[in-house]
């Protein structure tokens, strides 16, 4: 059984106790300040209230890194999701766009040293689709997940990732795989670091840069998405999980999104119940170990409160009850459908 007892964890570094690994959102280096304020917008979009005084529509990768390093101000969108729902709010007056919708490169993906190599402007409604989920079934799953038609076939995995709200559903998918991201930047530079860097702000997109792709490690194994929106339909996740199986090292990676800042990897219970699966029977595992795991990641990702001065122990408002018993059920069946 999983160890028992208070856990704390915080959302700016791994909580020593269970070691959840926190993936923080992120701020540019290319953020612009209150006057014309601009971070991580997602999209393009043809029309918009208080348009931008200047839009480029670049065809290349290197061509937006270009028109980005020229015009430090600009935002680069693909799918208008994220960005129109700032403009319209006003929390958002982009005195120039740099389009991605054009550049042809990063809308598709290709195979490359067992791994998929994901263009950033790959929309959800594209992978959503069959041939894409028999690649990545998880990823594929949040895609499908993400909201209705017209948000898959505009929002773009780059957009999700840079937008970085903890209600992306690409995001634990992403965490669990542990994906990693090749950033352009001036002059045809290349860089790749892991998507958990840049979310936890361990390593930040620099001026003029892009993400170009996404690197995915392609396990050949089973791998499970679900969420709770709280209402019928596809809509904001109020808690997500995604499991992935990784049969050649014997481990289950398990990311818990929606419910902090960042998706969180409840390690102690990836590495806990890896040990208890039997891998060389069909992944065998007893039914009370699927429920203990479900209440591990729970209360690893939503500790319990610590106690007080005069000894008492404080009890979580029902809302947060709610959500922890949401993320358990979650983590039980994801893991008792990657298993099955």
């Amino acid at each position: 059984m999983p160890p028992s007892g208070p856990l704390s964890s915080g959302p700016a570094k791994m909580c020593q106790s269970c070691h959840v690994r926190p993936v923080s959102t992120y701020r540019t280096a290319a953020q612009v300040g209150p006057g014309g304020a601009a971070e991580g917008a997602a999209g393009l979009t043809t029309s918009a209230p208080q348009a931008a005084q200047a839009v480029t529509l670049p065809t290349t990768l290197d061509e937006a890194v270009a028109a980005l390093a020229a015009m430090p101000a600009a935002v680069p969108v693909a799918g208008g999701t994220d960005l129109m729902a700032a403009v319209n709010s006003g929390q958002l007056r982009p005195a120039a766009l740099v389009g991605l919708g054009k550049i042809s490169e990063i809308r598709g993906w290709q195979y490359q040293d067992g791994h998929a190599l994901l263009g950033a402007g790959l929309t959800h409604a594209r992978m959503g689709r069959p041939d894409f989920a028999a690649l990545i079934p998880a990823l594929a799953a949040a895609a499908r997940a993400a909201g209705p038609p017209q948000i898959r076939n505009a929002g773009t995995l780059g957009g999700n990732i840079a937008s970085a709200s903890p209600t992306g559903d690409a995001l634990p998918v992403l965490a669990a795989l542990e994906a990693t991201l090749i950033i352009a930047g001036p002059g045809g530079a290349r860089r790749e670091i892991p998507v958990s860097h840049l979310l936890a702000g361990m390593d930040m997109l620099r001026a003029g840069e892009l993400i170009g792709y996404v690197r995915v490690p392609l396990l050949h194994a089973p791998q499970v998405f679900l969420k709770a929106t709280g209402r019928t339909g596809p809509g904001r996740a109020m808690a997500s999980v995604a499991v992935v199986l990784d049969p050649a090292r014997r481990g289950i990676r398990c990311a818990v999104g929606a419910i902090a800042p960042m998706p969180l990897r409840p390690l102690d219970a990836e590495h806990w119940v890896a040990q208890l699966i039997d891998w060389d029977n069909n992944r065998a595992i007893v039914p009370e170990a699927l429920n203990a795991f479900g209440e591990y990641v729970a209360a690893a990702c939503i500790p319990d409160p610590a106690p007080a001065e005069d000894g008492s122990v404080p009890q979580h408002p029902p809302a947060v009850l709610h959500l922890r018993r949401t993320v358990a059920a979650l983590a039980r069946r994801a893991l008792g459908r990657a298993l099955s």
